[in-house]
C-alpha cells in the first residue's frame, strides 16, 4: 500500500509539473519498490536521473537492474553514455600518459601496452573520489572504487629482512604509502626497492587509466615485475645496474622524512593503556614516547614556532632516556634552518627530542612512525539528542586533539584503540581517584571524586564518525585479550598498524625497563590479575548492574558476557529504582564531598555541621537525577549520529587468529 501510494504522488506530481515534490516521492518509491518491482524501479530511477534528482541512486538504480538481467543493453548504453563516454578522452589520456611515463622507466621491463580500446577494464566515474570498474569480457559492474581512500589494507611492513614485496597494489593511497615510507637505497646503504608484482598485465594496463604514475616514479624507488617476472626479485642491483649501495653510508632519518602516525587513544581512563605503551616501547620503527598531556604538547609547539618565526633561538627541555646530550641542539639546528616550517616539521622534532631512541634501527628499510598517545586528566562526553530523535556525541577534548594542528600534516594515520571490561575499568578508576583523596593533606587544593558512572555511560568514543581522518583507518582491541593471549593480540595489532611483530613486543618495557610498575600498585608485564580484580570496594552491585544495562552495546559487540545484569527488561520504574539503590561508588563521591567541606568557613549565624549535610543532600539528589536522566535518554534506543548527521559506527574489533590463540578467549 505505501508503494502504490508513493508511485501514485510522484506520477501525479510529475503531471501537475511539480517537480521537486516528484523527485521526492520517486525517490521514496524507489526504496520501496527495489529488488521487487523492476518496472517502477526503472521508471522512478529514470525520472530521478532526469530531473535533477540524486544522480547517485538512479546510478545505484540501473545496476542493480542490470545485475538482475533487466534490461541489460538499454541500461547499458544508458550507464555508457550518461557515465563513460563523456570521460573517455580523459581516461585515454592518463592511459597514454602512463604508459609513456613507463616505457622510460628504467625498472618496467614488460613494454607491450595494449590500445586504449583493448583494455579488459572500463571506469566508470561514480562521483569525484570513485570509479565503478566494468569487466568487458563478462560484462560485469563491480563495486565503487575510492582510489585514494586513506587506509592501508595489508602488512606490507611485515618482514623486513628483504626489501619490501607487495602484490597486485592498485591503490594510489598505498602506493604514495610505500613511496614515502620506504628509505631510499642510497639512505640505508644497501638495495631497498619496492618490488610491485602484478599477477595481470591487462588489468594492470587497465589501472593506468586511473592512477597518477608521475609522482610515484620520480626518484626511481619502485621496481615492476610482471606475471613470471617475479622470479627476478629480489634484483642485484649491482650485477644488473652497476649500482653498489653499500658504498653509501647510511643517512639519518630526517624531520621531513617522517609522515606516518600511529595514534593509540584514550578510550577512557584506566583501560591499560600503560600496558599498550610498554609493549610498543623500544621498538625498533617506532618514535615512541609514552602518554604526554595534549596541553603540554601544544603549549610547546606554540612556544617553539613564536620563537622560530621570530628569528630565535629554541631550546629543548630535556632528553628522556637515551641521553644524547647532542640530539636536542642538532634539532633544534635543523628547524632553525628549515623553509616552509610547519607545526608538524616541530611536533616531529619535539617527538624526536622526547623519545628514547636507543634501540631505534637507524639503518631499517622503512621510515620510522610516531608513536602518539596524547593524555587529558580526563575525558568528558556529552549527549545530545537532535530532531531527528538521533544522540549526537561531543567531547571537549576530542575536539581538542582535531583541533591540535599538527595532526593535520601527517598523510598516514592509523589509530587503535585498547578496551577494558567496562565495570573493571570504572573500578580501577575509581580506585585511583580515592587514592588520591585518602592521600590528600591540609594545605593542599581540595579534592572530590567526579561522578564516574554517568562519565562512563555517556562514553561512547568505541563509536566512530567515518567521516573524521583520525578513524577511517581504525582499530579496537581489548585489554584482556593483550594480557591473556599476548601472541595472537600483538601479532594482529602488529599486522594492522603495519609494523613487523618484534621481540620488543613480547615483553613490557619502559625506557627499556623490563615490567616496570606503571603505577604503585599496577600488575606488571602480563600478569592477568589485573583482569579479575571486582575492585568490589570502589564500585557496588547495583552499579555494576547500571553500567552493564546502560553499555550493553559494548558489551555485546566487543564479546563480553554480563556478570551482574541479569538480561531482564527494564522500563523507567525499574530504572528509577536502581538509581535509588546505587552505592559504592556513590558512597565514596560524597565522602569526597563531605571531607572536602570540613575547612569550609559558613556565613554568620549558620550551622556548619547542618549546613554541609544540606549541601550533600543536594549533591546527592542531583548526581541520582542526571543519573536517571541519562539513563532515560539512552534507554529511548537512540541512533547515534555525528554533528552532520551521519550514523556513527562501531569500531572494528581486532580480529585474532585462532591458530595463535595461547588461552580461550576471555568473555
Amino acid at each position: 500500500m505505501k508503494e502504490r501510494s508513493a508511485l501514485a504522488i510522484a506520477r501525479r506530481m510529475a503531471e501537475l509539473g511539480e517537480q521537486g515534490h516528484a523527485v521526492t516521492a520517486y525517490t521514496l518509491a524507489l526504496a520501496d519498490a527495489r529488488d521487487r518491482q523492476p518496472e517502477t524501479e526503472l521508471e522512478a530511477a529514470l525520472y530521478l536521473f532526469e530531473n535533477g534528482g540524486n544522480y547517485k541512486v538512479a546510478y545505484d538504480a540501473f545496476r542493480s537492474l542490470y545485475r538482475r538481467g533487466f534490461q541489460r543493453e538499454t541500461l547499458l548504453e544508458l550507464m555508457t553514455q550518461a557515465f563513460y563516454q563523456p570521460n573517455i578522452k580523459l581516461l585515454k589520456s592518463r592511459y597514454e600518459k602512463n604508459c609513456r611515463l613507463l616505457r622510460k622507466y628504467p625498472y618496467c621491463f614488460q613494454q607491450d601496452f595494449p590500445a586504449f580500446e583493448e583494455l579488459p577494464l572500463r571506469f566508470y566515474p561514480y562521483d569525484d573520489q570513485r570509479y565503478i570498474p566494468f569487466t568487458v569480457e563478462t560484462e560485469t559492474f563491480g563495486e565503487p572504487l575510492d582510489l585514494r581512500h586513506p587506509v592501508v589494507s595489508r602488512n606490507f611492513f611485515q618482514n623486513l629482512d628483504k626489501p619490501v614485496l607487495a602484490a597486485d597494489v592498485y591503490s594510489q593511497y598505498e602506493l604514495e604509502y610505500l613511496r614515502d615510507n620506504v628509505r631510499k637505497s642510497e639512505w640505508v646503504g644497501r638495495e631497498n626497492h619496492v618490488y610491485l608484482h602484478y599477477t595481470d598485465w591487462g588489468i594492470f594496463c587497465a589501472y593506468l587509466q586511473v592512477l597518477n604514475l608521475r609522482p610515484l616514479l620520480e626518484e626511481e624507488k619502485l621496481v615492476f615485475l610482471i606475471g613470471d617476472e617475479i622470479s627476478q626479485y629480489p634484483i642485484d642491483f649491482q650485477t644488473r645496474f652497476g649500482m653498489d649501495y653499500s658504498q653509501y653510508p647510511v643517512k639519518p632519518v630526517g624531520i621531513r622524512e617522517i609522515h606516518r602516525l600511529i595514534w593509540h587513544t584514550q578510550l577512557s581512563s584506566h583501560n591499560g593503556g600503560d600496558f599498550f605503551n610498554e609493549i610498543f616501547d623500544n621498538h625498533p620503527n617506532l618514535i615512541a614516547v609514552e602518554s604526554v598531556m595534549l596541553y603540554h604538547l601544544r603549549d610547546q609547539v606554540e612556544k617553539f614556532r613564536k620563537l622560530l618565526d621570530g628569528g630565535g633561538t629554541i631550546t629543548f627541555d630535556s632528553v628522556i632516556g637515551d641521553g644524547d646530550l647532542e640530539k636536542p641542539q642538532r634539532l633544534a639546528n635543523q628547524l632553525s634552518r628549515m623553509r616552509d616550517r610547519t607545526d608538524k616539521d616541530i611536533f616531529v622534532a619535539l617527538y624526536l627530542a622526547m623519545a628514547d631512541l636507543r634501540n631505534l634501527d637507524p639503518a631499517a628499510r622503512i621510515v620510522p612512525s610516531i608513536f602518539f598517545q596524547p593524555h587529558f586528566h580526563s575525558y568528558h562526553c556529552t549527549l545530545g539528542a537532535n530532531d531527528q530523535n538521533r544522540a549526537v556525541l561531543d567531547s571537549p577534548e576530542y575536539q581538542e586533539l582535531r583541533d591540535f594542528s599538527p595532526l593535520k600534516g601527517f598523510k598516514y594515520i592509523k589509530t587503535f584503540t585498547p578496551l577494558r571490561r567496562p565495570t573493571t575499568s570504572t573500578g580501577a578508576c575509581v580506585r585511583f581517584m580515592q587514592r588520591q583523596i585518602d592521600e590528600w593533606k591540609p594545605g593542599q587544593e581540595p579534592l572530590t571524586i567526579p561522578d564516574e558512572l554517568t562519565e562512563r555511560v555517556l562514553n561512547r568514543n568505541y563509536m566512530v564518525d567515518w567521516q573524521d581522518r583520525l578513524f577511517q583507518d581504525s582499530v579496537l582491541v581489548r585489554f584482556e585479550d593483550g594480557k591473556l593471549n599476548p601472541k595472537a593480540t600483538f601479532t594482529a595489532l602488529a599486522a594492522f598498524l603495519d609494523l613487523p611483530y618484534t621481540k620488543s613486543m613480547t615483553y613490557c618495557s619502559r625506557n627499556g625497563e623490563r615490567d616496570p610498575e606503571s603505577l604503585k600498585g599496577n600488575d606488571r608485564g602480563f600478569d592477568p590479575a589485573a583482569i579479575y580484580r571486582t575492585y568490589e570496594e570502589y564500585l557496588g552491585r547495583e552499579e555494576r548492574v547500571y553500567l552493564e544495562y546502560l553499555m550493553g552495546d559494548v558489551y555485546r559487540r566487543y564479546g563480553y558476557d554480563f556478570q551482574y545484569y541479569d538480561g531482564a527488561p527494564m522500563d523507567e520504574e525499574a530504572m528509577n529504582a536502581l538509581v535509588g539503590r546505587l552505592h559504592g561508588c556513590t558512597d565514596l563521591i560524597l565522602a569526597s564531598y563531605k571531607k572536602a567541606m570540613e575547612h569550609k568557613v559558613f556565613f554568620e549565624g549558620e550551622d556548619p555541621e547542618q549546613r554541609r549535610q544540606e549541601i550533600l543532600t543536594e549533591i546527592g539528589e542531583n548526581m541520582a537525577a542526571k543519573r536517571r536522566e541519562i539513563a532515560g535518554v539512552l534507554m529511548r534506543g537512540l541512533r547515534f549520529v555525528n554533528k552532520n548527521g551521519a550514523p556513527l559506527n562501531f569500531m572494528p574489533l581486532l580480529e585474532l587468529d585462532p591458530a595463535l590463540l595461547e588461552q580461550p578467549l576471555y568473555h
